[in-house]
């Protein structure tokens, strides 16, 4: 461990202790070692003793800095590990970071570049336009084309705090899982890990470029969602070139209402975005916060979304896909017997589970929904219930579905606010039924015969030869099995034969050895015994030879 790392440990640990965290690990589960380690440190006191457990721990991380606020912003989002207090207090966590020295900006572009910035842009912007926890972003002029762009530069040395950090969350996770035992609900190593693949996403933004393209292009003539153009041969590990953008932040009711935005179409159109990326194109946007979404300024009667920082996306297999569509029109359906069987069809659940039970939670769950009106009902939050019950059960939340809830949650929660009285089923279920319609009905299996034809096309000439092949196989296979059969039976009926004679060789030997004792004639005694070792040596000499079949 090097200084650095130990000065960070000692900053978490006081950090930690200040806000009283440690406190919030039962007694009754505490080991000696760690209260001992507790008074080590004695002149850290808790000074927030007044505050409840979920606000303590976004304090703390808080302070910590930017890779515990989205550590933390991450956490939120798993309510199926933690309670809907300790949820909300974490949703509360801004990520506020002063920019760093534009100047240090200026001269890690030019590395990436390898050339001066005066060589690709004009009037480069010292001053940011934004700062972030992981990135900074300044404005530019492209000199080849007269565009306005922005560059996102990563900030210096990110990397190594990031990785030292989540070095430590880590050990962390793992002590506090064995304190914890087996079984136990908040599996923190887990999380931890699910946290590293997501940050570490973020920290190639060449990745976050081919992101960015391949969503473009699922859209280009959508009218509903545009993202901006990325200069891929500007875009590097640690730096990435796009077009900039005029629009206006998702978040501006007061700008949206005053340009006469249509926020009922607006509030709509985001889920029908949210589905089509899913069940479409199985790759969406898993970090649509509001910080990340813009409203063009043209045409807003008929507005569309700006998406940017495509650092995170998601993607699910065909079958979670499918599973997860019947799940929705299950529950609009109230057949909570059908959700179960699902839960268990897609291994989300144990082939063991008493479905009997299973339905039973699910609609204790469930039911009450519907005692609202539609629009008032929550998708994410049957998702998330749906999850949260079937934990019960051990249930196994996978990376994708968390992914697939925090943005279902984010985007649910922006079109509310865009227009309260959005009726998320009248705008999902038809897009779910078509959608199930297209995998399983006539369209489903005209559009996999398409997809598998020209397979079939190119094997379809092989075919007679490949059914001659096997025909021939198969009889020479069948011709083999009667041979092994017959030697089989042929070895069968000589170890019969060879234990009759052994055992009559043993009766008369014992005949003739009862008679000898008995005084009976010696000559009855010896004809018994010799007879006897006559076939004893017949019978060993047929018996089979051990072989194989």
């Amino acid at each position: 461990m090097t200084a650095t790392s130990i000065r960070r440990a000692y900053q978490v640990i006081k950090t930690t202790l200040h806000y009283g965290l440690d406190e919030l690990i039962p007694s009754k589960i505490t080991p000696w070692y760690f209260k001992l380690l507790r008074c080590c440190f004695f002149w850290i006191a808790n000074k927030h003793k007044d505050k409840v457990g979920g606000e303590r721990l976004k304090l703390a991380m808080q302070e910590l800095g930017p890779v515990y606020i989205k550590f933390g912003q991450m956490l939120s989002t798993r309510r199926d590990l933690l309670n809907d207090e300790w949820a909300e207090e974490l949703n509360m966590l801004q990520d506020r970071v002063p920019p760093f020295d534009s100047a240090i900006a200026r001269e890690m572009i030019e590395a990436e570049l390898n050339a001066p910035i005066e060589t690709y842009f004009e009037d480069f912007d010292n001053t940011p336009l934004a700062s972030a926890s992981i990135s900074q972003v300044h404005s530019a002029t492209l000199k080849s084309n007269g565009k306005a762009v922005v560059l996102k530069i990563l900030r210096p040395n990110v990397e190594d705090k990031v990785h030292a950090d989540i070095q430590l969350m880590s050990q962390a996770a793992n002590f506090l899982e064995k304190l914890l035992g087996q079984g136990n609900r908040l599996r923190p190593a887990e999380v931890v890990e699910d946290y590293r693949t997501t940050i570490e996403g973020e920290l190639n933004l060449k990745l976050e470029a081919l992101n960015a393209i391949k969503l473009r292009n699922n859209f280009l003539d959508s009218g509903a969602l545009y993202i901006p153009y990325m200069y891929e041969e500007l875009c590097f590990t640690r730096l990435i070139v796009m077009e900039r953008i005029d629009g206006i932040p998702v978040s501006d009711m007061t700008a949206l209402k005053a340009q006469g935005t249509n926020l009922q179409l607006l509030a709509e159109r985001g889920v029908e975005l949210f589905f089509t990326q899913v069940f479409r194109d199985n790759f969406f946007h898993a970090d649509m916060h509001p910080g990340n979404i813009f409203v063009s300024r043209e045409n807003p009667e008929n507005p569309h979304y700006i998406g940017l920082d495509c650092g995170i996306m998601g993607t699910l297999s065909e079958e979670d896909k499918r599973y997860l569509a019947e799940n929705f029109l299950a529950f609009f359906n109230r057949d909570y017997r059908r959700i179960a069987q699902l839960y268990i069809e897609s291994g989300w659940v144990s082939p063991d589970t008493d479905i009997g039970a299973f339905e039973q939670a699910v609609k204790v769950v469930c039911e009450p929904m519907f005692n609202k009106p539609l629009d008032e009902i929550s998708f994410g939050h049957v998702l998330l219930e749906l999850f949260r019950t079937a934990r019960r059960f051990d249930m196994v939340v996978q990376p994708q579905l968390v992914l697939l809830e925090k943005t279902l949650l984010y985007i649910e929660g922006l079109g509310r606010q865009l227009y309260p009285q959005l009726d998320l089923w009248k705008t999902a279920k038809p897009f779910l039924e078509e959608w199930m319609s297209e995998q399983v009905g006539p369209k489903g299996m005209a559009k996999k015969i398409k997809q598998e034809l020209p397979y079939w096309s190119d094997k379809l000439p092989e075919l007679p030869e490949l059914v001659y092949d096997n025909l021939k196989i198969g009889k020479n296979f069948v011709k083999s099995q009667n041979q092994l059969l017959d030697r089989y039976l042929k070895q069968q009926q000589k170890a019969h034969k060879s234990n009759y004679l052994l055992l009559t060789a043993a009766v008369l030997v014992i005949c003739g050895t009862l008679l000898f004792n008995q005084n009976a004639t010696l000559w009855g005694s010896y004809v018994c015994i010799s007879t006897g070792a006559v076939l004893w040596l017949l019978g060993w000499r047929s018996r089979p030879k051990n072989r194989k079949f």
